[in-house]
């Protein structure tokens, strides 16, 4: 009996140090500032190959643009100043990928849904289609806090733009179907990006594996703590 009561102890002894090890870990884990050379270069813009930090230690970010939310307010980079941003590619009627996407994006939407530090940007690829009212329908099926979580439509060069330029989430020249935002160009990509409170792409994560939004989670609670 002595003996088994020892390895009982020595067992929650072992597993303590382990949580606490573990713990200690996710509490002084960094996040990486991505540059378009630390990417998937079918991932990266043609132009930005290649490109680290700028020539004065700039990292890459997330320029200014001009589009549109489910509600018709005009939306530009001033939304994303001082905000932790959770972004991705989506289109209305997807029948695959984007249903999962967005349900995974909803659960973590509920857990900061009266947060103003956390935006989440779903950017159609379909504008031609997904235009103000369809957003807005589609914002209320999933009862969303229309403040948090902003549904954006406008012209397809700067949709497209946005994605394999500045969040560098999309194929680029590898990809079929690139036309530089023309008619016959389409982005399908079930990548969410993580910015930072400076515009910075601090992780990628699948859009469709819940285990990857348990880590995008993870991830936003160092940025919180961090405060950047």
């Amino acid at each position: 009996m002595k003996r088994v009561l020892i390895v009982f102890i020595i067992f929650l002894t072992g597993a303590g140090i382990i949580i606490y090890l573990n713990l200690d870990w996710q509490n002084n884990r960094k996040l990486p500032v991505f540059q378009p050379n630390d990417i998937n270069p079918e991932l990266v813009d043609s132009l930005l190959h290649g490109r680290g930090r700028g020539i004065n230690g700039g990292d890459h970010c997330i320029s200014n643009f001009e589009l549109t939310d489910q509600l018709n307010q005009k939306i530009s980079k001033k939304l994303l100043y001082n905000k932790i941003v959770v972004a991705n590619f989506f289109f209305v009627s997807c029948p695959s990928i984007c249903p999962k996407m967005t349900q995974n994006l909803l659960t973590i939407h509920r857990q900061y849904i009266e947060d103003s530090s956390l935006l989440i940007l779903s950017h159609t690829v379909w504008p031609e289609v997904d235009q103000v009212p369809l957003l807005f329908s589609y914002a209320e099926k999933y009862d969303v806090n229309h403040n948090t979580w902003r549904f954006l439509t406008g012209k397809k060069e700067e949709l497209y733009r946005l994605a394999r330029q500045d969040y560098l989430a999309a194929p680029d020249i590898n990809d079929p179907n690139f036309q530089h935002g023309s008619n016959a160009d389409f982005i399908h990509t079930e990548n969410i990006v993580l910015l930072d409170t400076k515009q910075r792409i601090r992780g990628y994560y699948n859009g469709t594996d819940s285990l990857e939004m348990d880590r995008l989670l993870e991830d936003i609670e160092i940025l919180k703590k961090l405060n950047i």
